[in-house]
């Protein structure tokens, strides 16, 4: 499996797979996470911002994720609730990790690619993603407590520094 860039030519193929993955997500018992979100402008803003990535299995896109990085790539993070970041260093983050049924280990490409760009990743997800939250604490990330994303919704925010 490949990581690239995605293109605005990907992008109808990438909505089906953020779709699926929103399905995954009910199957697993998160009802309410990715209601109408993430839309098809904001992954077109992604990908002209240059933070949108396509895992690439035969030829076929399989997976989508946002990486920036930098310093505070995301201004939700500038307030964490019951705890605290591992440091104060420049960071990437992952957002919108979307993977359907035609291939597995997307998330450990996506997370492995991260880390070869930077190596202080944190990430936030929804307290009832329990598939990424066990990806999560499987592959070393601290629980670092509670941020809120732009809709004013608290999300588990995680961290590893390698």
């Amino acid at each position: 499996m490949q990581v690239k860039q995605a293109t605005p030519n990907d992008l109808n193929t990438i909505m089906p797979i953020i779709d699926e993955a929103r399905q995954i997500m009910r199957e697993s018992g998160n009802m309410t996470q990715w209601v109408g979100y993430p839309s098809q402008d904001i992954i077109l803003e992604d990908i002209n911002n240059g933070h949108g990535f396509v895992c690439v299995l035969d030829n076929e896109i399989v997976g989508y994720f946002c990486f920036m990085e930098g310093e505070d790539p995301d201004p939700n993070y500038k307030v964490i609730e019951d705890g605290s970041w591992l440091n104060d260093k420049p960071y990437g983050v992952i957002h919108r990790l979307a993977s359907g049924r035609k291939a597995k280990g997307i998330a450990q490409k996506a997370f492995d690619f991260a880390f070869s760009k930077i190596g202080n990743i944190r990430v936030d997800t929804h307290h009832d993603n329990l598939p990424m939250q066990n990806f999560l604490k499987k592959n070393g990330f601290t629980y670092c407590g509670m941020i809120y994303v732009s809709d004013g919704t608290p999300r588990d925010a995680f961290q590893k520094i390698i």
